[in-house]
């Protein structure tokens, strides 16, 4: 089965729903107030935030390699350190994406439509990051 780069495998919500929650959760709310805001139920909220900050590392350094690959500029301009490494990883998903625009402007994808992209909509899978070879 094809996956469409709006949602994540095994996930009911599209992935602009999901990556909305990873950048309040980044900027400091909490799962309740988040669930609130999206009309989502609390436990799904809290189970996305769980799933992304258990990976945030690795998330953050696939998405920085692949900022620094496509970025124009050979003096790339990284993120700057945020307070969290969750929050470090939500900024380098953005950056990424933003650089793939910059690189590719016939590609209008939305930010988290290009994360479900690198991450093949295994972002929150139990099987992410995969291997590579």
């Amino acid at each position: 089965m094809l996956l469409p780069v709006s949602g994540l495998s095994r996930r009911a919500d599209a992935v602009e729903v999901i990556g909305a929650a990873l950048e309040m959760k980044a900027s400091g709310a909490g799962h309740r107030r988040i669930a609130d805001r999206l009309g989502r139920p609390r436990s799904t909220v809290r189970g996305w935030l769980r799933r992304f900050s258990a990976r945030a590392g690795a998330v953050a350094g696939l998405f920085t390699s692949h900022l620094v690959a496509l970025a124009d500029d050979p003096l790339v301009v990284l993120p700057a350190p945020a307070a969290s490494v969750f929050a470090d990883a939500v900024a380098a998903v953005i950056a990424a994406a933003m650089a793939v625009r910059r690189r590719f402007p016939v590609v209008i994808a939305p930010v988290w439509w290009v994360a479900s992209a690198v991450s093949r909509g295994l972002l929150l899978a139990p099987s992410w990051p995969l291997p590579t070879i």
